[in-house]
């Protein structure tokens, strides 16, 4: 579920994170597995979270009904609100979904849902013709269920700041997992809630987050050695730090991992530089990583596998 891409933006974080730490000496890699572990755990709580906003919002149509039908019993009016949303087949599979109750459970992740806030979403949504719309068709299944959550979650949600302001002061680092969220999001509404919340992240790729952590801190001298002669007139130590570990990370992927393809690794690094670091540090990585690309290639140091031939 979660891309190489996020997995490379939280070791890139995870090794910053070190690289600030006060302590002495190489990083422990114990410590720095832990510290992944976190940063890996906290995309996937965000986007529960957000999946359980969604489903509360859709909850509190029961909520306003029986308000209005209490409201209007008083007058002899009859005045009925749907809420089909809450009752949904999406909704249903949600709320029965083991794992999802299980990751709720294991991370806390109700304290984060702010009653006040599913309200006014809510209102949002139930003042635009696509809801009234979905509320008013005859015969709908999965696939409007799943179409008017995309709406909540993309027109509603995403794009009213006084909720993403409040996800930020929930979720430290929402600004820079919104994105990660956003994909996952996307994933859970094609696969129609059939989702396992507890292995997110399958192991295949975690182990690959876990070992490129460890190669870049294992190998540091020597890829210093190889990037140092390619800085030209700049002075390491005045490097942007992000810049230098995304080029450690990238030399160790040209080096230590045979099943990525070299042009993959360096236009991911060339993204994420231009993401994270300073204007001019998309350009500054690409030159770096594709001169150190072009010796290894002469020297037949860079070794990947074939595809073709499996």
């Amino acid at each position: 579920m979660i891309s190489r891409r996020t997995i490379r933006i939280k070791v890139m974080q995870t090794l910053y994170t070190l690289s600030t730490m006060d302590d002495m000496g190489a990083p422990d890699k114990r410590t720095a597995s832990r510290i992944l572990d976190e940063k890996l755990e906290h995309v996937l709580d965000i986007f529960t979270a957000s999946v359980l906003f969604c489903i509360r919002t859709a909850e509190f149509a029961v909520t306003d009904a029986d308000n209005q039908s209490s409201k209007y019993l008083k007058s002899n009016e009859n005045h009925s609100i749907s809420t089909k949303i809450a009752t949904s087949e999406l909704v249903t599979r949600v709320l029965v979904n083991k794992s999802f109750s299980d990751r709720l459970k294991k991370s806390k992740i109700e304290g984060y849902i702010n009653e006040e806030e599913v309200k006014k979403v809510y209102v949002r949504l139930a003042k635009t013709p696509e809801y009234d719309a979905y509320c008013e068709a005859e015969a709908s299944g999965l696939a409007e269920d799943k179409a008017i959550f995309r709406f909540l979650w993309e027109e509603v949600m995403l794009k009213n700041e006084d909720l993403t302001s409040h996800f930020a002061d929930e979720f430290p680092g929402w600004e820079d997992d919104s994105e990660m969220v956003g994909m996952l999001m996307d994933n859970f509404l094609k696969a129609g809630a059939k989702m396992d919340f507890v292995n997110l992240l399958a192991v295949s790729k975690r182990e690959y987050a876990h070992e490129l952590l460890h190669t870049v801190i294992d190998k540091e001298a020597h890829c210093l050695e190889l990037i140092t002669p390619k800085l030209n007139n700049w002075d390491k130590e005045r490097v942007a730090l992000i810049d230098m570990i995304l080029i450690r990370m990238g030399l160790c992927e040209l080096l230590y991992f045979p099943s990525i393809p070299t042009k993959v690794t360096i236009n991911e690094f060339i993204d994420i530089a231009k993401q994270y670091s300073t204007l001019q540090s998309g350009q500054f990585v690409n030159g770096v990583l594709d001169n150190l690309l072009k010796d290894m290639v002469k020297e037949n140091r860079i070794h990947k596998e074939d595809k073709a031939a499996k």
